[in-house]
Protein backbone atom coordinates (compact mmCIF):
# COMPACT_ATOMS: atom_id res chain seq x y z
CA UNK A 1 0.00 0.00 0.00
CA UNK A 2 1.95 3.10 -0.91
CA UNK A 3 0.86 6.43 0.52
CA UNK A 4 1.35 9.85 -0.52
CA UNK A 5 1.16 13.20 1.71
CA UNK A 6 0.53 15.50 -0.75
CA UNK A 7 1.61 19.57 -0.53
CA UNK A 8 2.82 19.52 2.64
CA UNK A 9 6.39 21.22 3.71
CA UNK A 10 9.01 19.16 5.15
CA UNK A 11 11.39 20.00 7.78
CA UNK A 12 14.33 18.50 5.74
CA UNK A 13 17.02 17.80 8.87
CA UNK A 14 19.92 17.35 6.70
CA UNK A 15 19.75 20.86 5.11
CA UNK A 16 17.78 22.47 8.37
CA UNK A 17 15.69 23.97 5.65
CA UNK A 18 11.67 23.81 5.77
CA UNK A 19 11.13 22.24 2.02
CA UNK A 20 7.42 21.94 -0.02
CA UNK A 21 7.29 18.24 -1.01
CA UNK A 22 5.12 15.41 -0.93
CA UNK A 23 6.15 12.41 0.83
CA UNK A 24 4.98 8.73 -0.55
CA UNK A 25 5.31 5.73 1.83
CA UNK A 26 5.20 2.54 1.17
CA UNK A 27 4.46 0.15 4.72
CA UNK A 28 7.33 0.89 6.75
CA UNK A 29 9.37 2.88 4.26
CA UNK A 30 10.14 6.30 3.11
CA UNK A 31 10.12 5.69 -0.81
CA UNK A 32 9.46 9.00 -2.40
CA UNK A 33 9.98 12.58 -1.44
CA UNK A 34 9.20 15.51 -3.89
CA UNK A 35 6.66 16.30 -6.83
CA UNK A 36 4.97 14.06 -9.69
CA UNK A 37 4.24 11.02 -7.15
CA UNK A 38 0.40 11.09 -7.29
CA UNK A 39 0.58 8.31 -10.34
CA UNK A 40 2.64 6.26 -7.99
CA UNK A 41 0.27 6.05 -4.65
CA UNK A 42 -2.79 3.97 -3.82
CA UNK A 43 -3.86 6.61 -1.60
CA UNK A 44 -3.08 10.40 -1.46
CA UNK A 45 -3.69 12.58 1.34
CA UNK A 46 -4.07 16.00 1.77
CA UNK A 47 -1.96 17.89 4.47
CA UNK A 48 -1.65 21.28 2.73
CA UNK A 49 -0.23 23.89 5.05
CA UNK A 50 1.17 21.52 7.06
CA UNK A 51 4.40 20.48 8.59
CA UNK A 52 6.23 16.96 8.20
CA UNK A 53 9.05 16.20 10.36
CA UNK A 54 10.24 12.81 11.50
CA UNK A 55 9.73 11.77 15.10
CA UNK A 56 11.76 12.81 17.68
CA UNK A 57 14.11 10.49 20.03
CA UNK A 58 14.28 10.86 23.68
CA UNK A 59 18.88 10.66 23.67
CA UNK A 60 18.71 9.71 27.51
CA UNK A 61 15.94 9.00 29.58
CA UNK A 62 15.53 6.54 32.58
CA UNK A 63 11.96 5.08 32.07
CA UNK A 64 11.60 3.91 35.85
CA UNK A 65 12.13 7.84 36.48
CA UNK A 66 8.96 8.48 35.27
CA UNK A 67 7.30 6.60 38.02
CA UNK A 68 5.62 4.21 34.93
CA UNK A 69 5.89 0.95 33.05
CA UNK A 70 7.49 1.19 29.05
CA UNK A 71 3.72 0.91 27.80
CA UNK A 72 2.26 3.60 29.80
CA UNK A 73 5.12 5.55 28.93
CA UNK A 74 4.17 5.19 25.70
CA UNK A 75 1.00 5.92 25.57
CA UNK A 76 1.63 8.99 26.77
CA UNK A 77 5.04 10.29 24.96
CA UNK A 78 3.43 9.05 21.65
CA UNK A 79 0.85 11.27 21.11
CA UNK A 80 3.64 14.25 21.88
CA UNK A 81 5.74 12.61 18.79
CA UNK A 82 7.97 10.77 20.87
CA UNK A 83 8.77 7.82 17.93
CA UNK A 84 11.89 6.47 19.79
CA UNK A 85 14.00 7.10 23.44
CA UNK A 86 17.09 5.77 24.59
CA UNK A 87 16.42 4.20 27.76
CA UNK A 88 19.31 2.98 30.67
CA UNK A 89 17.41 0.84 33.21
CA UNK A 90 20.37 1.13 35.92
CA UNK A 91 17.34 2.29 38.05
CA UNK A 92 15.51 -1.54 38.34
CA UNK A 93 19.24 -2.62 37.57
CA UNK A 94 20.10 -1.53 41.16
CA UNK A 95 17.71 -3.22 42.86
CA UNK A 96 17.08 -6.79 40.91
CA UNK A 97 20.25 -6.82 38.61
CA UNK A 98 20.30 -8.74 35.10
CA UNK A 99 16.27 -9.30 36.35
CA UNK A 100 15.85 -5.99 36.16
CA UNK A 101 17.20 -5.17 32.67
CA UNK A 102 15.02 -8.86 31.24
CA UNK A 103 11.88 -6.93 32.84
CA UNK A 104 12.75 -3.64 30.76
CA UNK A 105 13.54 -5.79 27.83
CA UNK A 106 10.33 -7.41 27.64
CA UNK A 107 7.92 -5.11 28.93
CA UNK A 108 8.79 -2.55 25.83
CA UNK A 109 8.46 -4.94 23.28
CA UNK A 110 6.06 -3.97 20.11
CA UNK A 111 4.58 -0.41 22.18
CA UNK A 112 4.25 2.17 19.27
CA UNK A 113 7.41 3.70 20.10
CA UNK A 114 10.59 2.55 20.33
CA UNK A 115 12.22 1.59 23.31
CA UNK A 116 16.39 1.07 22.51
CA UNK A 117 18.79 0.26 25.51
CA UNK A 118 22.13 1.13 27.58
CA UNK A 119 23.27 -1.39 29.72
CA UNK A 120 23.78 -0.10 33.35
CA UNK A 121 27.56 0.74 33.55
CA UNK A 122 27.73 1.62 37.42
CA UNK A 123 26.17 -1.46 39.49
CA UNK A 124 26.91 -0.01 41.84
CA UNK A 125 27.56 3.24 40.91
CA UNK A 126 30.55 3.40 43.67
CA UNK A 127 32.09 2.07 46.47
CA UNK A 128 30.06 4.11 48.49
CA UNK A 129 26.87 2.66 47.20
CA UNK A 130 24.42 -0.31 48.72
CA UNK A 131 22.66 -1.70 46.33
CA UNK A 132 20.61 -5.33 45.48
CA UNK A 133 22.55 -6.44 42.72
CA UNK A 134 26.26 -5.87 41.60
CA UNK A 135 26.75 -6.29 37.32
CA UNK A 136 30.19 -6.89 36.30
CA UNK A 137 31.19 -7.28 32.69
CA UNK A 138 30.81 -10.53 32.04
CA UNK A 139 27.04 -10.13 33.16
CA UNK A 140 26.47 -7.35 30.80
CA UNK A 141 28.09 -8.68 28.04
CA UNK A 142 25.44 -11.60 26.67
CA UNK A 143 22.86 -8.50 26.91
CA UNK A 144 24.80 -7.18 23.50
CA UNK A 145 23.48 -9.28 21.17
CA UNK A 146 19.66 -7.86 21.62
CA UNK A 147 19.62 -5.61 18.62
CA UNK A 148 17.70 -3.46 20.81
CA UNK A 149 20.62 -2.93 22.99
CA UNK A 150 22.90 0.27 21.79
CA UNK A 151 25.67 0.08 23.92
CA UNK A 152 27.18 1.03 27.59
CA UNK A 153 25.05 3.34 29.79
CA UNK A 154 26.15 6.60 31.55
CA UNK A 155 29.44 6.08 33.07
CA UNK A 156 28.97 8.00 36.40
CA UNK A 157 32.11 6.19 37.63
CA UNK A 158 34.39 9.09 36.36
CA UNK A 159 36.67 9.11 38.94
CA UNK A 160 37.20 5.26 38.52
CA UNK A 161 37.38 5.73 34.48
CA UNK A 162 40.52 8.37 34.93
CA UNK A 163 42.15 5.79 36.95
CA UNK A 164 41.42 3.09 34.22
CA UNK A 165 40.06 1.13 36.91
CA UNK A 166 40.10 -2.54 35.25
CA UNK A 167 36.91 -3.61 35.45
CA UNK A 168 35.23 -0.33 34.04
CA UNK A 169 37.76 -0.26 31.31
CA UNK A 170 36.96 -4.22 30.63
CA UNK A 171 32.81 -3.10 30.18
CA UNK A 172 34.13 0.06 28.10
CA UNK A 173 35.85 -2.34 26.16
CA UNK A 174 32.92 -4.64 25.44
CA UNK A 175 31.04 -2.17 24.39
CA UNK A 176 33.48 -1.42 21.59
CA UNK A 177 34.18 -4.95 20.57
CA UNK A 178 30.50 -5.34 19.87
CA UNK A 179 30.53 -2.14 17.75
CA UNK A 180 28.92 -0.07 20.40
CA UNK A 181 29.36 3.26 22.31
CA UNK A 182 29.38 4.68 25.85
CA UNK A 183 27.15 7.35 26.85
CA UNK A 184 29.23 9.62 29.70
CA UNK A 185 28.45 11.28 33.06
CA UNK A 186 30.67 13.81 34.50
CA UNK A 187 29.67 16.78 35.58
CA UNK A 188 32.09 19.79 36.16
CA UNK A 189 34.74 17.88 34.86
CA UNK A 190 37.45 19.95 32.76
CA UNK A 191 41.31 19.97 31.60
CA UNK A 192 43.39 16.89 31.95
CA UNK A 193 40.83 14.82 33.82
CA UNK A 194 38.24 15.22 31.25
CA UNK A 195 40.99 14.42 28.28
CA UNK A 196 41.56 11.00 29.86
CA UNK A 197 37.85 10.48 30.90
CA UNK A 198 37.14 11.17 27.07
CA UNK A 199 40.33 9.03 25.60
CA UNK A 200 38.83 6.04 27.21
CA UNK A 201 36.18 5.51 25.36
CA UNK A 202 33.12 8.17 26.54
CA UNK A 203 31.47 9.58 23.60
CA UNK A 204 28.78 12.33 25.18
CA UNK A 205 27.88 13.89 28.30
CA UNK A 206 23.92 15.02 29.90
CA UNK A 207 24.96 16.38 32.97
CA UNK A 208 26.13 20.03 31.43
CA UNK A 209 24.60 23.12 33.62
CA UNK A 210 26.49 25.72 31.67
CA UNK A 211 27.62 26.83 28.25
CA UNK A 212 31.23 27.17 28.81
CA UNK A 213 31.58 23.78 30.21
CA UNK A 214 29.20 22.35 26.98
CA UNK A 215 31.82 24.36 24.65
CA UNK A 216 34.62 22.58 26.18
CA UNK A 217 33.67 19.11 25.89
CA UNK A 218 32.11 19.84 22.41
CA UNK A 219 35.65 20.91 21.46
CA UNK A 220 36.93 17.73 22.93
CA UNK A 221 35.01 15.60 20.52
CA UNK A 222 31.60 14.80 22.82
CA UNK A 223 27.78 15.19 21.78
CA UNK A 224 25.99 17.41 24.15
CA UNK A 225 22.66 15.60 25.13
CA UNK A 226 20.90 18.89 26.73
CA UNK A 227 18.43 17.79 29.22
CA UNK A 228 15.23 19.40 30.07
CA UNK A 229 13.34 16.95 33.16
CA UNK A 230 11.59 17.44 36.02
CA UNK A 231 14.09 17.88 38.61
CA UNK A 232 17.33 18.75 35.91
CA UNK A 233 16.69 21.78 33.73
CA UNK A 234 19.38 22.82 31.49
CA UNK A 235 18.07 24.52 28.79
CA UNK A 236 18.15 27.98 29.72
CA UNK A 237 21.99 27.73 30.77
CA UNK A 238 22.67 25.59 27.42
CA UNK A 239 20.05 27.67 25.38
CA UNK A 240 23.54 28.90 23.21
CA UNK A 241 24.25 25.36 22.08
CA UNK A 242 21.19 26.56 19.80
CA UNK A 243 23.60 28.52 17.78
CA UNK A 244 26.18 27.43 15.00
CA UNK A 245 28.67 25.51 15.20
CA UNK A 246 27.39 23.89 18.70
CA UNK A 247 24.29 22.84 17.60
CA UNK A 248 25.59 20.12 15.17
CA UNK A 249 26.67 17.90 18.45
CA UNK A 250 23.74 18.24 20.55
CA UNK A 251 20.93 16.30 21.27
CA UNK A 252 17.55 16.76 23.71
CA UNK A 253 16.95 14.18 26.73
CA UNK A 254 14.27 14.24 29.60
CA UNK A 255 16.41 12.21 31.59
CA UNK A 256 14.37 12.29 34.76
CA UNK A 257 10.65 13.31 34.22
CA UNK A 258 7.43 12.50 36.67
CA UNK A 259 4.11 12.07 34.55
CA UNK A 260 2.05 14.54 35.63
CA UNK A 261 4.48 16.89 33.79
CA UNK A 262 4.26 14.63 30.84
CA UNK A 263 0.78 14.84 30.89
CA UNK A 264 0.76 19.14 31.39
CA UNK A 265 3.55 19.80 29.15
CA UNK A 266 4.98 17.62 26.96
CA UNK A 267 7.63 15.32 26.67
CA UNK A 268 10.86 16.54 23.34
CA UNK A 269 8.32 18.61 21.77
CA UNK A 270 8.19 20.49 25.05
CA UNK A 271 11.80 21.12 25.01
CA UNK A 272 11.80 22.48 21.77
CA UNK A 273 8.70 24.92 21.89
CA UNK A 274 10.62 26.10 25.59
CA UNK A 275 13.80 26.66 23.17
CA UNK A 276 11.72 28.60 20.47
CA UNK A 277 10.45 30.61 23.19
CA UNK A 278 14.03 31.55 23.96
CA UNK A 279 14.86 32.67 20.50
CA UNK A 280 16.09 29.49 19.16
CA UNK A 281 15.20 27.55 15.73
CA UNK A 282 12.42 24.94 15.81
CA UNK A 283 14.12 23.38 12.49
CA UNK A 284 17.54 23.39 14.69
CA UNK A 285 15.41 21.79 17.80
CA UNK A 286 14.21 18.88 15.23
CA UNK A 287 17.38 18.30 13.65
CA UNK A 288 18.97 17.98 17.28
CA UNK A 289 15.78 15.80 18.31
CA UNK A 290 16.22 13.17 15.08
CA UNK A 291 18.88 12.39 12.80
CA UNK A 292 21.34 13.81 15.23
CA UNK A 293 20.61 11.19 17.91
CA UNK A 294 20.06 8.96 15.38
CA UNK A 295 23.58 8.96 13.97
CA UNK A 296 24.81 9.22 17.20
CA UNK A 297 23.45 5.92 18.11
CA UNK A 298 23.92 3.92 14.83
CA UNK A 299 20.33 4.17 13.90
CA UNK A 300 20.79 3.62 10.70
CA UNK A 301 17.66 5.29 8.20
CA UNK A 302 16.36 6.45 10.59
CA UNK A 303 15.92 10.21 12.25
CA UNK A 304 15.17 11.93 8.90
CA UNK A 305 12.59 12.35 5.82
CA UNK A 306 14.16 10.64 3.24
CA UNK A 307 14.07 7.60 0.75
CA UNK A 308 15.20 4.41 2.12
CA UNK A 309 14.36 6.24 5.76
CA UNK A 310 12.22 4.08 8.50
CA UNK A 311 8.62 5.85 8.01
CA UNK A 312 8.80 7.31 11.71
CA UNK A 313 7.42 10.55 11.06
CA UNK A 314 4.93 13.16 12.33
CA UNK A 315 2.12 15.69 10.82
CA UNK A 316 2.81 19.05 12.61
CA UNK A 317 -0.08 21.95 12.19
CA UNK A 318 2.07 24.49 13.43
CA UNK A 319 6.04 24.36 14.02
CA UNK A 320 7.37 26.83 16.17
CA UNK A 321 4.50 25.68 18.84
CA UNK A 322 5.09 21.82 17.96
CA UNK A 323 1.45 21.35 17.68
CA UNK A 324 1.69 17.27 16.79
CA UNK A 325 -1.61 16.16 14.57
CA UNK A 326 -1.29 13.04 13.79
CA UNK A 327 2.01 10.38 14.90
CA UNK A 328 3.27 7.40 12.03
CA UNK A 329 5.25 4.63 13.44
CA UNK A 330 6.77 2.62 10.46
CA UNK A 331 4.19 4.05 8.05
CA UNK A 332 1.03 3.51 10.48
CA UNK A 333 -0.78 6.00 11.88
CA UNK A 334 -0.36 5.40 16.13
CA UNK A 335 -1.73 8.85 17.53
CA UNK A 336 -3.97 11.39 16.44
CA UNK A 337 -5.06 14.74 17.81
CA UNK A 338 -2.98 13.67 21.13
CA UNK A 339 -4.86 10.47 21.13
CA UNK A 340 -2.80 7.28 20.86
CA UNK A 341 -4.08 3.59 18.84
CA UNK A 342 -4.72 1.53 21.26
CA UNK A 343 -2.03 -1.54 21.24
CA UNK A 344 -1.46 -4.37 23.69
CA UNK A 345 0.83 -4.28 26.97
CA UNK A 346 2.21 -7.00 29.09
CA UNK A 347 -0.49 -7.11 31.90
CA UNK A 348 0.41 -6.92 35.42
CA UNK A 349 0.12 -9.96 36.64
CA UNK A 350 2.26 -11.87 33.50
CA UNK A 351 5.60 -13.53 34.79
CA UNK A 352 7.67 -10.56 33.58
CA UNK A 353 6.56 -8.65 36.51
CA UNK A 354 7.31 -11.02 39.10
CA UNK A 355 11.43 -10.10 39.06
CA UNK A 356 10.78 -6.47 40.19
CA UNK A 357 8.56 -6.97 43.01
CA UNK A 358 8.59 -7.30 47.10
CA UNK A 359 11.90 -5.62 47.28
CA UNK A 360 12.39 -4.64 50.42
CA UNK A 361 14.58 -6.28 53.01
CA UNK A 362 13.93 -3.54 56.00
CA UNK A 363 12.43 -4.21 60.08
CA UNK A 364 10.28 -1.73 61.41
CA UNK A 365 11.76 1.79 61.58
CA UNK A 366 11.85 3.24 65.43
CA UNK A 367 12.20 7.42 65.72
CA UNK A 368 15.31 6.77 67.89
CA UNK A 369 16.80 4.96 64.90
CA UNK A 370 17.30 9.12 63.41
CA UNK A 371 19.22 9.95 66.55
CA UNK A 372 22.24 11.92 66.34
CA UNK A 373 25.33 11.70 68.84
CA UNK A 374 25.10 14.97 70.82
CA UNK A 375 27.38 17.63 69.77
CA UNK A 376 27.76 21.17 69.60
CA UNK A 377 29.49 22.87 66.77
CA UNK A 378 30.39 23.15 63.00
CA UNK A 379 29.28 20.29 60.86
CA UNK A 380 28.92 19.62 57.17
CA UNK A 381 25.22 20.34 55.64
CA UNK A 382 23.89 19.97 52.14
CA UNK A 383 22.58 22.45 50.12
CA UNK A 384 20.30 21.83 48.25
CA UNK A 385 20.30 24.33 44.70
CA UNK A 386 16.16 25.05 42.69
CA UNK A 387 16.76 23.13 39.30
CA UNK A 388 19.70 21.38 39.98
CA UNK A 389 21.30 18.01 40.43
CA UNK A 390 24.18 19.57 42.27
CA UNK A 391 24.35 20.05 45.83
CA UNK A 392 27.12 22.55 47.75
CA UNK A 393 28.60 21.70 51.24
CA UNK A 394 28.28 24.34 53.83
CA UNK A 395 29.41 24.32 56.89
CA UNK A 396 27.02 25.65 60.16
CA UNK A 397 27.15 25.91 63.82
CA UNK A 398 24.41 23.09 65.41
CA UNK A 399 23.27 21.88 68.16
CA UNK A 400 21.90 18.24 68.49
CA UNK A 401 21.15 18.42 72.10
CA UNK A 402 18.29 20.84 71.09
CA UNK A 403 15.80 19.33 68.44
CA UNK A 404 18.20 16.54 67.40
CA UNK A 405 20.29 19.55 65.26
CA UNK A 406 17.61 20.26 63.60
CA UNK A 407 16.99 24.15 62.84
CA UNK A 408 13.76 25.48 61.12
CA UNK A 409 14.36 29.30 61.29
CA UNK A 410 17.90 28.46 59.50
CA UNK A 411 16.18 25.93 57.38
CA UNK A 412 17.95 22.84 58.66
CA UNK A 413 16.21 19.69 58.43
CA UNK A 414 17.54 15.81 58.91
CA UNK A 415 18.15 13.22 56.13
CA UNK A 416 18.81 9.61 56.34
CA UNK A 417 18.84 6.95 54.37
CA UNK A 418 18.63 3.32 55.32
CA UNK A 419 19.31 0.12 53.12
CA UNK A 420 16.47 -1.63 52.08
CA UNK A 421 18.11 -4.52 49.54
CA UNK A 422 20.51 -6.74 51.72
CA UNK A 423 18.91 -6.17 55.41
CA UNK A 424 22.43 -4.52 56.25
CA UNK A 425 20.80 -2.17 59.13
CA UNK A 426 22.55 0.80 57.67
CA UNK A 427 21.55 4.01 58.32
CA UNK A 428 23.32 6.88 56.83
CA UNK A 429 22.39 10.13 59.11
CA UNK A 430 23.15 14.25 58.21
CA UNK A 431 21.88 17.43 57.97
CA UNK A 432 20.21 19.42 54.82
CA UNK A 433 19.17 22.70 53.84
CA UNK A 434 17.40 24.65 50.78
CA UNK A 435 14.10 22.23 50.82
CA UNK A 436 12.41 24.29 53.05
CA UNK A 437 10.06 21.94 55.25
CA UNK A 438 8.51 23.61 57.85
CA UNK A 439 6.74 20.79 59.69
CA UNK A 440 6.26 16.59 58.94
CA UNK A 441 8.83 14.54 56.85
CA UNK A 442 8.82 12.84 53.45
CA UNK A 443 10.15 9.29 52.42
CA UNK A 444 10.92 7.73 49.38
CA UNK A 445 12.43 4.46 47.70
CA UNK A 446 13.42 6.35 44.81
CA UNK A 447 17.47 7.58 45.39
CA UNK A 448 19.56 7.52 42.59
CA UNK A 449 21.25 5.25 42.06
CA UNK A 450 21.04 2.84 44.78
CA UNK A 451 17.32 3.48 45.64
CA UNK A 452 17.64 2.69 49.36
CA UNK A 453 14.78 4.47 51.67
CA UNK A 454 15.59 8.06 52.03
CA UNK A 455 13.90 10.73 54.61
CA UNK A 456 13.87 14.08 55.15
CA UNK A 457 11.90 15.67 58.39
CA UNK A 458 11.69 18.24 60.96
CA UNK A 459 11.19 15.45 62.97
CA UNK A 460 12.29 12.16 64.28
CA UNK A 461 8.45 10.94 64.70
CA UNK A 462 7.25 11.69 61.61
CA UNK A 463 10.76 10.26 59.85
CA UNK A 464 9.90 7.05 61.33
CA UNK A 465 6.03 6.89 60.13
CA UNK A 466 6.87 7.87 56.46
CA UNK A 467 9.46 5.68 56.13
CA UNK A 468 7.01 2.60 57.74
CA UNK A 469 4.49 3.54 55.53
CA UNK A 470 6.67 3.53 52.26
CA UNK A 471 8.18 0.30 53.99
CA UNK A 472 4.62 -1.56 54.47
CA UNK A 473 3.88 -0.28 50.80
CA UNK A 474 7.05 -2.18 49.29
CA UNK A 475 8.16 1.24 47.92
CA UNK A 476 7.08 5.00 46.92
CA UNK A 477 6.47 8.17 47.98
CA UNK A 478 5.21 9.43 51.12
CA UNK A 479 4.42 12.94 53.23
CA UNK A 480 2.94 12.83 56.68
CA UNK A 481 2.07 15.72 59.98
CA UNK A 482 1.77 15.48 63.15
CA UNK A 483 1.43 11.19 63.57
CA UNK A 484 -0.36 11.46 60.35
CA UNK A 485 0.18 10.10 56.74
CA UNK A 486 -1.15 13.09 54.52
CA UNK A 487 -0.53 11.38 51.04
CA UNK A 488 1.15 8.54 49.44
CA UNK A 489 1.91 7.44 46.03
CA UNK A 490 2.91 3.07 46.14
CA UNK A 491 5.87 2.22 43.77
CA UNK A 492 5.62 -1.30 44.06
CA UNK A 493 7.53 -2.80 40.85
CA UNK A 494 11.12 -2.51 42.71
CA UNK A 495 10.11 0.81 44.46
CA UNK A 496 10.61 2.45 41.40
CA UNK A 497 7.18 2.29 39.19
CA UNK A 498 3.24 2.08 39.46
CA UNK A 499 1.38 -0.28 37.50
CA UNK A 500 -1.40 2.15 37.06
CA UNK A 501 -1.89 4.50 34.22
CA UNK A 502 -0.16 8.00 33.62
CA UNK A 503 -3.67 9.87 35.11
CA UNK A 504 -3.58 7.82 37.89
CA UNK A 505 0.43 8.22 39.08
CA UNK A 506 -0.38 11.84 38.09
CA UNK A 507 -2.93 12.66 40.43
CA UNK A 508 -0.96 10.64 42.98
CA UNK A 509 1.90 12.69 42.48
CA UNK A 510 0.19 15.51 42.37
CA UNK A 511 -1.78 15.25 45.29
CA UNK A 512 1.38 14.09 47.67
CA UNK A 513 3.19 17.54 45.79
CA UNK A 514 0.22 19.44 47.08
CA UNK A 515 0.35 17.97 50.88
CA UNK A 516 3.95 18.66 50.35
CA UNK A 517 3.16 22.29 49.80
CA UNK A 518 1.04 22.52 52.65
CA UNK A 519 4.31 21.80 54.78
CA UNK A 520 6.38 24.43 52.87
CA UNK A 521 8.97 24.10 50.44
CA UNK A 522 11.55 26.41 48.76
CA UNK A 523 10.44 27.65 44.90
CA UNK A 524 12.33 25.83 42.39
CA UNK A 525 12.83 22.89 44.47
CA UNK A 526 10.40 19.63 43.72
CA UNK A 527 11.53 17.91 46.98
CA UNK A 528 10.75 14.23 45.90
CA UNK A 529 12.92 14.69 42.71
CA UNK A 530 15.71 16.75 44.25
CA UNK A 531 15.34 14.33 47.52
CA UNK A 532 16.11 11.49 45.13
CA UNK A 533 19.71 12.51 43.64
CA UNK A 534 20.72 13.81 47.21
CA UNK A 535 22.06 10.06 47.32
CA UNK A 536 23.95 9.85 44.66
CA UNK A 537 27.79 10.61 45.20
CA UNK A 538 28.79 11.27 41.18
CA UNK A 539 27.14 13.96 41.30
CA UNK A 540 29.64 17.09 42.87
CA UNK A 541 29.34 18.24 45.59
CA UNK A 542 28.20 16.78 49.21
CA UNK A 543 25.76 13.62 49.10
CA UNK A 544 24.87 11.07 51.65
CA UNK A 545 24.38 7.13 51.24
CA UNK A 546 23.96 4.37 53.64
CA UNK A 547 27.73 5.01 54.92
CA UNK A 548 27.33 8.09 55.46
CA UNK A 549 28.32 11.99 54.13
CA UNK A 550 30.44 11.64 50.85
CA UNK A 551 32.41 14.36 49.44
CA UNK A 552 32.22 13.37 45.64
CA UNK A 553 34.74 15.77 44.84
CA UNK A 554 37.49 14.12 46.89
CA UNK A 555 35.57 10.97 46.75
CA UNK A 556 35.55 10.05 49.87
CA UNK A 557 33.47 9.18 52.65
CA UNK A 558 33.70 12.77 55.71
CA UNK A 559 32.40 13.19 58.91
CA UNK A 560 28.76 15.23 59.78
CA UNK A 561 30.78 16.95 63.25
CA UNK A 562 33.89 18.99 61.93
CA UNK A 563 36.17 18.94 65.03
Amino acid sequence: MKILFKNGKIVNVFTGMVEKADLLIEDALIIGLGGGLEEYADEVKDITGKYICPGFIDSHIHIESTMLTPGELARVCVPHGTTGIIADPHEIANVCGRNGIHYMLQASRNLPMSVYFMLPSCVPATKFDETGAVLQAKDLEPFYQNERVLGLGEMMNYPGTIAKDPEIMEKIRDAKKAGKITNGHAPMLSGYDLDKYIAAGIYDDHECSNLNEAKEKIRKGQKIMIRQGTAAKNLNGLIGLFEEPWCRHCMLATDDKHPIDLLENGHIDSIIRQAVAMGASAVTGIQMATLQAAEHFGLANLGAIAPGYQADFLILSDLDTVTVEEVYKTGKLVAGNGVVEPFDKPRADSDIWKAVRNSFLLDTVDASAFDLPEYVGKARIISALPGELITQECVEDINTKESGGIDLQRDILKIAVLERHMHSKHIGLGLIKGIGLKSGAIASSVSHDSHNLIVIGTNEEDMALVANHVRNNGGGLAVAKNGEILADLPLRLGGLMNSGTAEEVALMNENIRQKVGELGYKEGIEPFMNMAFVSLPVIPHLKITTKGLVDVDKQEIVSLFIE
